[in-house]
């Protein structure tokens, strides 16, 4: 089994971690390069990136992903997997895997294509959602599906953070099974139904904002309010980060519960200060 990964968060090094353990590593590992992190700047790997190394999985970091085309070709990968790898691939990168590439979306598309599904399945307050692979094709998350799975795990309270990890335990077990399959030529390509397409944004800072006001009714009046507060917390910590003003001073909801009909918080960071529990 010759394959390239595509990857950068710990999404996908957890589905690359998966495929190691199961004795399926890929020949070249494919990442964003290193960004400045934290409050100090300081240059740091991608998660994916320290996995590769520890495995001694070359890798590759291109700026522009074209410029790496003949180092890729000379991978001589039959097929390559994608997961939250965070560029646009280009159909002269797709065609050099002679099998195509799996992406791996955690969400049961044609429901939810596009950078944030998770987040949106709760914001939207879904019951469940679950993983798609489909093979790449040159629109976003638009080629036929080759498997898909639902989530057995309630999510309807689910923090992102709580339903990243499960989604992304479920993908790596999933991605293990059917990649044999799909190299049997056992698996048969389904074509996504356009009608039932939705597509969800990258949400800026502007997104996370919750008003004074609308805190302070589902604080005291609760219904509605509550819930998409509620929702708002639990779907947006810990990027962008929701957040409010308190005495004109930024402050984080971190985490949040609805309880007796209402919002209570339960963390909460006010500028310049550490998380308190309340």
């Amino acid at each position: 089994m010759n394959y390239t990964f595509f990857g950068t968060p710990h999404f996908a090094e957890i589905l690359l971690e998966r495929l190691i353990d199961a004795g399926m590593p890929p020949s070249l590992v494919v990442t964003n390069p290193d960004r400045p992190a934290g409050r100090k700047q300081v240059l740091t790997p991608p998660p994916i990136k320290l996995l590769a190394q520890r495995n001694n999985i070359p890798i590759l970091q291109p700026e522009v992903l074209s410029h790496s085309k003949s180092e890729i070709r000379n991978s001589k990968s039959d097929f390559a997997v994608l997961a939250s790898y965070g560029k646009i691939i280009s159909r002269e990168i797709i065609d050099l895997f002679p099998k195509g590439i799996i992406v791996v979306h955690p969400s049961l598309l044609p429901k939810y294509r596009g950078a944030t599904p998770m987040q949106s399945v709760i914001l939207n307050g879904d019951e469940e959602t679950g993983t798609t692979l489909i093979l790449m094709d040159e629109k976003v998350d638009h080629g036929p599906v080759l498997a898909q799975q639902k989530l057995e795990f309630p999510i309807s309270n689910s923090q992102f953070q709580i339903l990243h990890d499960k989604l992304a335990e479920l993908s790596a077990d999933f991605l293990v099974e059917i990649i044999p399959k799909f190299l049997d030529g056992k698996i048969k390509p389904v074509v996504q139904d356009e009608l039932q397409a939705t597509y969800t944004k990258k949400f800026s800072p502007e997104d996370a904002f919750v008003s004074e006001a609308d805190l302070k009714k589902a604080q005291q009046e609760g219904g509605d309010i509550a819930v998409l507060v509620d929702r708002k917390i639990r779907a947006l910590n810990p990027e962008p980060g929701t957040w409010t003003l308190e005495n004109g001073k930024r402050m984080k909801l971190l985490e949040a519960e609805i309880r007796n009909g209402k919002l209570k918080l339960q963390k909460i960071q006010r500028e310049g200060g550490t998380p308190i529990a309340l």
